[in-house]
């Protein structure tokens, strides 16, 4: 394993990060809390042997049930061996009582009296002013410092480079960030911008969604064409970000053992200036091939689940990005197999409130109807 200096504190982090968002399910469900928890637990620990020291989850990650299968898998001496990272769920609270509430039971789900690492989780401009300022969340964040419940303070992102910039210089002790990147989104959110502005102000920096969740894993013939065979997709698009010294480490959502496996060993083989200008004008045109087919940027999170209606919302995007990665005929079989259909919105917006992304949910789904009402009539 690869360690680097997290910002300017004095923790040493291994280059890969285990996300504890999409563990193994027994229900064919990956956002489910039904784990495969032998499974998960054996994956967790085989990364710590190997040298993994950060251990990322969250409050609502897996239906609420990710902290607690964390809890146990990091019992019998892992818990010494890592940096345990968990997330305030800013967007859930509804009074000044529910951040201390939502903390103390987070540490009894993880089975822990510190948690080294606590973010306030997904900021935008909108929660920031509204519920971090206005509840006082800083405050309560240096209180539980103090009194030995946190060891750092961060938060995770997901709005406009302009909102990240506000954020970062609207409180001088944060420790840390944890942005979205990949080499397609370098100009989404606060992209490669506020990867160099958040390490100018010695904030260490996480990246998540490093494969925009899984679709750089298994591109499209198109893009994959634009790679060079000398690695795989995956290797390709960890790399780019190891390859930036501002990285501090990257997260990885791990579904099976394999890809444990086979991230370490990526991992192992990272370094700071490793790619190539030829691999960065590669990388390049891939994201170039990529944006042109890209109908909706869903990373497949699930957080606009479960809609009202009973719309699948993710598997829905992954339907209509299909029209253009594999065509009309199979792109229609995925959405057969849906239980509801696109006109099954009723433009409530109640995904939109939780969509990382920000995406028009209510506006697309009309365009996806008629996509394939289309096809159906023909």
């Amino acid at each position: 394993m690869q360690y680097r200096q997290f910002g300017t504190m004095k923790e040493n982090v291994s280059a890969l990060g285990f996300g504890c968002m999409r563990l193994p399910t027994t229900d064919g469900d990956p956002n489910s809390g039904a784990f495969d928890e032998t499974e998960a637990i054996r994956m967790i620990r085989h990364g710590i042997d190997n040298g993994v020291n950060y251990i990322d989850t969250a409050y609502f990650y897996h239906s609420g049930q990710s902290e607690s299968l964390v809890g146990k898998a990091l019992k019998d001496g892992y818990r010494e061996k890592t940096y345990l990272a968990t997330k305030s769920p800013v967007f859930s609270m509804k009074t000044e009582s529910d951040f201390e509430r939502i903390l103390e039971e987070q540490l009894v789900r993880l089975q822990t009296d510190t948690i080294d690492f606590y973010l306030l989780h997904a900021l935008s401009l909108n929660t920031w002013n509204n519920v971090v300022l206005k509840f006082e969340l800083l405050d309560k964040m240096e209180r539980a410092k103090a009194a030995g419940k946190i060891r750092h303070i961060g938060f995770s992102f997901h709005d406009s480079y302009e909102a990240f910039q506000k954020i970062v210089d609207g409180y001088g002790h944060w420790d840390f960030c944890q942005i979205q990147l990949n080499y397609i989104d370098i100009h989404h959110q606060a992209g490669i911008e506020g990867l160099e502005y958040a390490a100018s102000k010695g904030l260490g920096v996480i990246v998540m969604e490093p494969l925009l969740g899984g679709k750089l894993a298994s591109p499209t013939k198109a893009v994959a064409a634009e790679l060079s065979p000398e690695k795989s997709p995956v290797e390709w698009a960890l790399d780019f970000l190891w390859n930036r010294p501002e990285v501090s480490l990257l997260l990885s959502g791990m579904h099976s053992f394999q890809q444990v496996e086979d991230n370490l060993m990526y991992a192992s083989r990272s370094s700071v200036g490793m790619l190539s200008e030829k691999d960065l004008s590669m990388l390049s045109r891939a994201k170039t091939v990529y944006d042109t087919m890209a109908l909706v940027s869903c990373t497949k999170c699930s957080y606009c689940m479960p809609c009202p209606f009973g719309l699948d919302i993710p598997g829905t995007f992954e339907a209509y990005n299909s029209t253009v990665s594999l065509g009309m005929e199979k792109a229609s079989a995925l959405y057969e197999k849906l239980p509801k259909k696109a006109e099954a919105c009723r433009a409530c917006k109640h995904c939109e409130k939780a969509c990382p992304q920000h995406l028009p949910i209510h506006e697309l789904m009309p365009v996806i109807q008629k996509c394939f009402a289309k096809e159906r009539k023909e």
